[in-house]
């Protein structure tokens, strides 16, 4: 398997970084329909104005993330944009 060497700095700069990252990510008990929409609309508020938004993006593409929003992408939004 070949590893691959993927650039985080830009982690640091990110918009999302702090006590509102809990938006970003599934909480560890189901929620709602409706929930998960307000949730991930306020995630993808902050990344709307986040200057790393595309190499989070990226990132998640590369890596093949599977949870959260990533570069104000849903994670159903990221599968949908790799199957084209």
């Amino acid at each position: 398997m070949a590893v691959v060497n993927i650039e985080t700095d830009w982690q640091e700069r990110a918009a999302c970084r702090g006590p509102h990252a809990a938006a970003f990510f599934p909480p560890s008990k189901p929620e709602r329909r409706d929930e998960k929409r307000l949730r991930e609309d306020a995630a993808k508020a902050i990344c709307a104005a986040c200057s790393v938004r595309r190499d989070c993006l990226n990132y998640a593409l590369n890596v093949g993330e599977q949870h959260g929003v990533w570069g104000g992408l849903s994670e159903a939004e990221r599968r949908a944009a790799i199957r084209g």
